[in-house]
């Protein structure tokens, strides 16, 4: 597996900045100002919806355009600020492809790195201390729980996302996608799936979510 542990996560800042966070939130849904159901639809928007469709738009082009995938393998940063997504914990990005020989994983093993301009808000899941204990030793373990099973002979590579460097994973195009447009394949692909704990949809399972008309 890939590990990389050198870490300047700078956690003291973290912690001072959720607890802030949490202050302010408290403070805010006491005194009438947010309505707490509001802020959970708001970050649910945001964590699930709006941040993870940047990161579909990367993969659904370097799945359509060969010319777009290899500028991601040489400078993900820049392939990915060349579509508009760009930003705070996005500086220095890598793109890593799943193939049926070798499947990617993510995780943050010391806190939550993660890349927000292409996957928005981190999953609360992936700051758990559980997840990123287990990623590492047990990754097919996790993948199951996620209910993901690989063929044995799939080679499960782990990366841990640094302040430095954070990962995006380029998950298999589903079969029976040749035809779609790369707005239809933006549909197949999940928040999970660019994390590696999950895969693409395959058109009759976005259909059935009501994702692909």
């Amino acid at each position: 597996m890939a590990h990389d542990h050198h870490h300047d996560h700078e956690g003291s800042e973290l912690s001072e900045t959720a607890l802030r966070v949490r202050t302010l939130e408290s403070l805010l849904v006491e005194k009438g100002y947010v309505d707490p159901d509001a802020l959970d639809a708001l970050i649910d928007r945001y964590e699930n919806k709006v941040g993870p469709r940047n990161g579909a738009q990367v993969v659904a082009r370097a799945w359509s355009d060969p010319d777009y995938l290899k500028a991601l393998r040489e400078d993900a940063t820049a392939a990915i600020a060349a579509l508009g997504f760009t930003g705070r914990q996005g500086e220095h990005m890598v793109a890593v492809e799943n193939t049926p020989q070798t499947h990617n994983m993510v995780v943050c093993t010391l806190c939550s790195c993660y890349p927000w301009p292409v996957l928005g808000l981190p999953p609360v899941w992936y700051k758990s201390p559980p997840y990123r204990a287990r990623a590492v030793i047990d990754p097919r373990g996790v993948l199951a729980d996620f209910g993901v099973t690989l063929p044995e002979t799939t080679e499960i590579t782990v990366w841990d996302s640094t302040a430095e460097i954070r990962y995006l994973v380029i998950p298999m195009r589903p079969e029976g996608s040749r035809d779609l447009s790369e707005e239809q394949l933006a549909a197949l692909v999940t928040r999970d799936s660019m994390i590696g704990t999950g895969l693409a949809l395959s058109p009759a399972e976005a259909r059935a979510k009501g994702l692909l008309q």
